[in-house]
């Protein structure tokens, strides 16, 4: 059960709300958590779930306790290219997170988690379900293949 472990720990770790430099937040703030075969086997999706809310209820008090006043977000996803679950913390609103696609927030971390869970092959993508570099540099930010992937959003700041 590191998964968890590693998700309660990133409440702990250093938090850096700065509107003025969404960088020096990306950088401090956002998380890669992998998992053995073991904990992807025998986790549940509520267990997982379950612990990245505890996190961002810790989160939500910190940022209380430092007197942060902004809007803040907690966020979660499924970096599926990678094989690991990624979450970050931002002085932004879920409609505006830092990500160079197309997402869709979400307050329903399941689906994001049972994408984890289920991936067999974590941080595999099978060569017919790339895009070769012609296709890739043809494709519009608005064009059909710009699927948004989910992303679970929690709002952990005093501003909503």
């Amino acid at each position: 059960m590191v998964l968890l472990t590693w998700i309660a720990e990133v409440a702990d770790e250093p938090l850096v709300l700065e509107p003025a430099d969404r960088r020096v937040e990306w950088e401090t703030n956002t998380w890669s958590l992998g998992a053995a075969d073991e904990d992807r086997g025998s986790l549940s999706v509520a267990e997982v779930v379950a612990a990245f809310e505890r996190t961002a209820a810790a989160i939500r008090e910190r940022i209380r306790v430092l007197g942060f006043s902004g809007v803040a977000t907690f966020y979660v996803w499924h970096d599926a290219q990678a094989g690991q679950l990624r979450c970050s913390t931002g002085s932004v609103p879920p409609d505006a997170l830092p990500f160079g696609g197309s997402y869709a927030p979400s307050g329903d971390l399941g689906p994001v988690i049972e994408g984890f869970l289920a991936d067999s092959e974590p941080g595999f993508i099978a060569w017919p379900d790339l895009d070769d570099a012609q296709n890739l540099s043809e494709q519009t930010e608005t064009g059909p293949e710009d699927t948004p992937f989910a992303v679970w959003v929690s709002s952990v700041g005093v501003s909503r």
